[in-house]
């Protein structure tokens, strides 16, 4: 691991950052946000359709009888990649998400664009999966279509270092003029593309002539929305001391689950630690992991036995602990929930997963919520 800017923070944050108290109300809103890339490795389009209803099939069979506080599966958010459209894909996805168990979201790998033609291509993504296959959210004032995204290589806002993967500076302008409500890219660490800023939920914009203008930003719940800014969600970023490389240097916790680094109940304690929060609601715990579930090897990790148990070791910890409340959510519920926090909410989660945002494709919803 290098010295890089984000290190000292988190570093700190590990160090000093008081843990979850035992006692305390803490309600875990979990969010799994998957780069889900069926074609991963270059595989052939039998393989990648073949992985797809892996997920299609699999996902009921083990989780239809897990459920949360408020009665929900564990629920998936597949980040599709734009790039890669193939519409027997989203179709078979939809269908899964029309049973309760996810979201479809906008993910894309792209270099050398321009402002204009990233709008072109956002664009027209969003207005195809809205349309043709009845995904993605649309805003209760104004039925609007809404997005969630995930850059392709971690490289939102030309944040690599030679301008690869990307070519935006002023990326987020775009992203808010085509509809986007949040970005849930990070973190990236131990990747170059990693902001300074860690473990808070904050509102950033983005520049035309500089790159990375995520880097810094104004923390929700503070103050106003500054106009022309972007909501960006990261996963909890830290040190875990617990697990050593060569006995003495910790390793990183990134949010990342994936067969070398399955969830695991042991892994909570550091996901709350981090503290990733709207100030107004020191009872939620923000938790969006994230992960490449399509590819053979880590779909057995997220399908298959390791993930099976960390939703039982989730069940045991909540009846072991009964101020203890685990919420399955989707980007879409994660970004309601924020937005309801800095709102001044003092309702229910389960309230407040429709505040803003409705989905195209989820359960019946009901009467718009009342703020505060």
């Amino acid at each position: 691991m290098g010295l890089n800017p984000w290190t000292a923070t988190v570093l700190a944050r590990t160090l000093f950052q008081r843990r979850a108290k035992v006692d305390e109300e803490t309600h875990l809103l979990l969010a799994i946000a998957d780069h889900f890339e069926p074609r991963s490795g270059g595989v052939s389009p039998k393989v990648a359709r073949d992985r797809v209803a892996r997920w299609v099939d699999d996902y009921p069979r083990f989780f239809s009888n897990v459920r949360d506080a408020d009665g929900k599966p564990p629920r998936h958010t597949f980040f599709t990649p734009i790039e890669e459209y193939d519409a027997g894909h989203l179709d078979t996805l939809a269908g899964l998400c029309r049973q309760g168990f996810g979201e479809v979201e906008v993910h894309l790998h792209h270099d050398g664009d321009t402002a204009d033609s990233l709008r072109v291509i956002l664009s027209e993504a969003v207005r195809t999966l809205a349309d043709r296959h009845g995904l993605l959210a649309r805003r209760r004032n104004t039925g609007a279509v809404a997005y969630a995204f995930v850059h392709g290589n971690w490289a939102l806002n030309n944040a690599r270092a030679d301008g690869r993967w990307c070519g935006v500076n002023d990326e987020i302008r775009v992203l808010v003029e085509t509809g986007c409500y949040a970005d849930f890219t990070f973190p990236s660490a131990p990747s170059e593309t990693q902001p300074p800023t860690v473990n808070q939920i904050y509102y950033a914009k983005s520049d035309q002539c500089r790159p990375r203008g995520h880097d810094y930003g104004q923390r929700v719940g503070e103050s106003d929305m500054p106009t022309g800014s972007l909501m960006l969600i990261p996963g909890p970023l830290g040190m875990d001391w617990g697990r050593r490389k060569w006995g003495i240097l910790p390793r990183l916790e990134n949010a990342c689950v994936q067969a070398s680094q399955p969830a695991t109940a042991a892994r909570v304690p550091l996901w709350l630690k981090a503290r990733v929060q709207v100030p107004s609601r020191p009872d939620w715990f923000f938790v969006k992991l994230h992960a490449h579930g399509a590819t053979d090897y880590d779909a057995a990790c997220l399908l298959g036995e390791p993930m099976q148990t960390f939703h039982r070791d989730l069940a045991r910890l909540s009846a072991e602990n009964p101020r203890f409340h685990v919420h399955y959510v989707t980007a879409r519920e994660m970004y309601n929930l924020a937005k309801a926090a800095e709102a001044g909410w003092r309702g229910t989660v389960a309230d407040a997963r429709d505040f803003l945002l409705i989905s195209e494709c989820g359960e019946p919803v009901s009467a718009p919520l009342a703020k505060g």
